[in-house]
């Protein structure tokens, strides 16, 4: 891990079903479940210290496999609201976070990166598909990167980044099954 960049590996190819980690161990997890009736629910934890993981999202998915409605912290909100299409950019969508800023995920013009920018349009956190690398943890297919300093360097504080987390992995389920 650099000083100023956090990475955290992002094992399985379907987002709703991996876990995100780094050297201290498992960070984040999402973890998928379908009920009896169908309906299929995506929990997001946070490690917040050994053996302890603390809830921060659930996303219940629309009958039909699609976007349904996101809970973050105490916030409902529909998950088209996390990843909407941005106009001005080709395969951009753009999410309100909880500093009440706007931000985007958008592709990259020079790598296959995704990135994701501040509402000033400064660099903050970017995806980085990776060649599936074999992990003890799991096979990574990705890395996303905290820019700690960029922006308002809020970036790494946990209501931030848990959107963060929670709009890359929408924007990766958007891209991976084109909606």
């Amino acid at each position: 891990m650099a000083a100023n960049n956090d990475v955290l590996s992002w094992t399985n190819q379907d987002p709703r079903e991996s876990q995100l980690f780094n050297t201290w161990g498992v960070l984040y997890r999402f973890s998928t479940v379908v009920s009896t009736s169908g309906q299929s629910t995506t929990t997001l934890w946070r490690a917040v210290r050994t053996n302890r993981e603390d809830r921060v999202a659930k996303l219940e998915w629309a009958s039909n496999g699609g976007l349904g409605r996101a809970v973050i912290g105490k916030n409902a909100v529909p998950m088209a609201d996390l990843v909407r299409p941005d106009p001005r950019y080709p395969g951009a969508r753009i999410f309100n976070a909880p500093d009440g800023l706007q931000y985007r995920w958008r592709p990259s013009s020079s790598s296959p990166d995704v990135v994701l920018e501040d509402s000033a349009g400064t660099a903050v956190a970017f995806f980085r598909p990776t060649r599936p690398t074999r992990y003890q943890i799991g096979d990574v297919y990705g890395e996303l990167h905290f820019l700690r300093n960029a922006g308002a360097a809020t970036i790494t504080h946990p209501p931030i980044m848990d959107t963060v987390t929670v709009t890359a992995m929408l924007y990766r389920f958007c891209q991976a099954f084109g909606l």
